[in-house]
């Protein structure tokens, strides 16, 4: 018996991290899906692009589309800086205006404080790229 929780323990674990990586819009509605690896996928499973373990964002067809650095910086493939992602989830762009914030508990919100999206258990940086840069 004691096994055979363990056992439910582990696969309410793993299913509670494949759920934690959906992207969802306002509406609650799944838009994407980042697997553990940096895979993103859309609504209808199709792979889309990837983001690495050292910030490269690229496309489906595995070209360059950007980069996220370790401080939060987020760059296009001709490294301009578009922006950045500060350590409290505010998001800015290149002139330092306020673009959004990625909430601790993974709500989305616009410039104007409005929930644009939930992204529960994606990286902070993750859900910035996707909702604020529009690189996917």
């Amino acid at each position: 018996m004691k096994y055979r929780l363990c056992i439910i323990g582990l696969l309410l674990m793993c299913c509670a991290t494949l759920c934690a990586q959906t992207i969802r819009n306002s509406n609650n509605s799944v838009v994407a899906r980042i697997e553990n690896d940096g895979t993103v996928r859309n609504s209808n499973n199709s792979v889309i692009g990837r983001i690495s373990s050292n910030g490269d964002i690229r496309n489906s067809n595995n070209s360059l589309l950007g980069k996220i650095e370790s401080n939060g910086t987020v760059r296009n493939s001709n490294n301009s800086t578009l922006g950045k992602v500060e350590s409290n989830g505010t998001v800015r762009n290149s002139n330092n205006s306020t673009l959004g914030k990625v909430e601790s508990d993974g709500t989305v919100r616009d410039s104007n404080n409005h929930t644009i999206g939930y992204a529960r258990g994606v990286p902070m940086q993750y859900a910035a790229v996707f909702f604020f840069f529009q690189f996917f």
